[in-house]
């Protein structure tokens, strides 16, 4: 069910991107895009000639990355056709380039606009990728939370039961963080309608 009382009580999600990324090591495989799907199209020493120009073009790419993002904050309400660049622009960089630092931010931020335009499909392949390509990283339990609240919208995945299990291991395996205790919160209203949560507002 969608229970959109919630998430103005949980916390906005804003990550800033440092000036300039760091080295990143030569990757196996090539990722390539078509419309909403993502699949391998090759061994990344065929199109890949030298670690140089892998560099090369992981600074390309993410330039035009923080290029978008940059648009994105400037829009006042999110177009289709500017959000779809943006998407373009952090998929092909943190597919890409996947041992840079920044990788786990623009997965969640492809995510983020994803959700916007209501492409749920795109949202999850990049939020699934997060989470299990990057399991030290940092933002790991906002990728979970966003995947979460995914499987929480009925707009969206609406699979309540899948979004508990998430909610749940952010608490299990992050108990001491902010998103545990927004994840506590969630947990609260997963099968209660938005008329039983305003009442529950009003009690309090």
């Amino acid at each position: 069910m969608q229970n959109r009382l919630y998430k103005f009580l949980l916390p906005v999600l804003i990550l800033i991107v440092a000036c300039s990324s760091e080295q990143s090591k030569q990757q196996k495989n090539a990722v390539t895009f078509a419309n909403d799907s993502v699949y391998v199209s090759g061994p990344i020493d065929t199109i890949i000639p030298s670690a140089k120009s892998y560099l090369t073009d992981c600074k390309k790419l993410f330039a035009e990355a923080k290029k978008m993002d940059s648009t994105l904050l400037t829009e006042m309400e999110v177009k289709n056709d500017v959000a779809n660049k943006a998407i373009k622009a952090f998929t092909d960089f943190a597919f890409y380039c996947t041992e840079d630092t920044l990788c786990a931010i623009y997965l969640i931020k492809t995510a983020q606009v994803a959700q916007a335009i209501n492409n749920s499909k795109r949202a999850k392949i990049a939020l699934d990728k997060c989470v299990n390509d990057y399991p030290k990283s940092t933002h790991r339990p906002a990728a979970l939370f966003l995947l979460a609240q995914l499987y929480d919208e009925a707009t969206q995945l609406n699979n309540e039961t899948e979004a508990k299990k998430l909610y749940e291991k952010i608490i299990a395996e992050y108990p001491k963080s902010d998103w545990a205790k927004s994840a506590k919160g969630a947990l609260n209203f997963i099968g209660k309608t938005d008329e039983q949560i305003m009442e529950e507002f009003k009690k309090k």
